[in-house]
């Protein structure tokens, strides 16, 4: 681990005069900067995280991302207190990606105007990781923050030596031993603070309707992505999403998986379930639809609870707690042949909503965050866990 007398080179946006550009400054010095720009912003009431983004051409997408990362309180305070680099000290990738990343979180929630400012920097590194974003096109919101969450995982990985995977020495325990020891696997291989908020655990249960053989199988996972229920009164909610989702599917004609009791592609039956809830949730809801024909996007309300949402029906028996908490939404209005993004996040801080449209930061009020727009939840959990290499409160609680 990295002394606190460890200097580093810092770049700052310009209107910050609190830290010189290419200045090596401590990391003590940094989190001081940062604690007392945020003092006096309470002090003298100064908005904080109310900074919108520029659109650079057909951004939106990233942008409406951004802001909801931005309103992650975990992550935002990770960046704030230069805590990446200390995650960064222990792994061997360069971590400019997660710098930039860093970087814009920091100017957006220490900012003293509340001038948007530009993501240049920060997509002109993106492009480097993945030249499809070269460019002004449009791109989707949820595939996105998978690409962005897994740069900034890969820079940031604490696992610096990788055993393979493999299950042969598990299949033998019970369930719930077998979902812990596929869990520890998983993390001695994929270990870093992107992990330790976004990631759970999926059990996935086949059973063979031929000779009865049931088998099961533990998979991480970033976000679920639900299928949009349909209801005849045109309205659904959350929880129907989640039910189907979830819900016992039968495996036939050409979905038939191999039976390791019959040897043979058996008609089954597969069931999900949520091993391990992660800290933050995002839900993506599946409104875009291809065929080989056209592609369709449904508009549908999905009427989803802003605080206390209670997944435990979707747990083990006897499982850990589930309930969330609404935090950010990323909307899509349009079709899928032109469309905006926009984020909703109810500004830590504040404890309000606000909604940013790019450049544009508006309060808006609670009843306004659902929206038949709605395209990726970010919930958090209500009694968040205590990760190993946490242990600290968020910096304005402190204040």
């Amino acid at each position: 681990m990295l002394s606190v007398r460890q200097s580093y080179t810092v770049t700052v946006s310009e209107g910050q005069d609190l830290r010189r550009k290419n200045r090596p400054v401590s990391r003590s010095v940094l989190t001081s900067s940062c604690l007392g720009l945020l003092i006096n912003q309470a002090r003298n009431k100064t908005p904080q995280g109310l900074v919108g983004l520029r659109n650079l051409g057909n951004t939106c997408f990233m942008n409406s991302v951004l802001q909801c990362l931005s309103n992650t309180p975990e992550l935002r305070d990770f960046c704030l207190r230069y805590r990446h680099r200390l995650d960064q000290s222990c792994c061997r990738a360069q971590a400019a990606l997660t710098e930039e990343f860093a970087k814009l979180t920091q100017t957006l929630w220490t900012s003293i105007s509340s001038t948007a400012v530009s993501p240049l920097d920060f997509k002109s590194q993106l492009q480097r990781y993945g030249p499809k974003f070269v460019g002004c096109y449009q791109h989707d919101a949820q595939e996105f923050l998978r690409f962005l969450l897994d740069c900034l995982h890969s820079e940031l990985n604490r696992a610096t030596v990788r055993p393979k995977a493999s299950t042969d020495d598990c299949d033998h325990l019970p369930d719930d031993e077998k979902g812990h020891r596929m869990w520890n696997k998983y993390q001695e291989r994929e270990d870093s603070k992107v992990v330790d908020l976004f990631v759970g655990q999926l059990k996935s249960c086949l059973t063979c309707n031929e000779c009865g053989f049931y088998s099961t199988t533990f998979d991480p996972f970033w976000d679920l992505s639900l299928p949009i229920a349909q209801r005849s009164s045109g309205e659904v909610s959350l929880i129907d999403c989640m039910r189907l989702f979830t819900k016992e599917d039968m495996l036939d004609g050409e979905e038939k998986p191999t039976c390791q009791r019959c040897k043979a592609r058996t008609q089954c039956t597969k069931r999900f379930t949520i091993q391990r809830f992660p800290q933050i949730l995002v839900l993506h809801l599946k409104r875009f639809s291809k065929s080989q024909i056209h592609s369709s996007k449904l508009s549908t309300f999905i009427h989803f609870p802003l605080q206390e949402l209670d997944l435990g029906e979707f747990s083990l028996e006897g499982g850990e707690p589930a309930v969330y908490n609404l935090y950010a939404v990323s909307n899509h209005s349009g079709n899928t042949l032109g469309g905006h993004y926009t984020a909703f996040c109810r500004n830590p801080a504040l404890g309000q909503w606000y909604s940013y449209n790019d450049s544009r930061v508006s309060p808006i009020s609670p009843r306004q965050v659902r929206s038949s727009d709605a395209y990726m939840l970010f919930y958090e959990l209500a009694a968040p866990r205590l990760h190993p290499h946490a242990g600290h409160q968020t910096i304005l609680q402190e204040l």
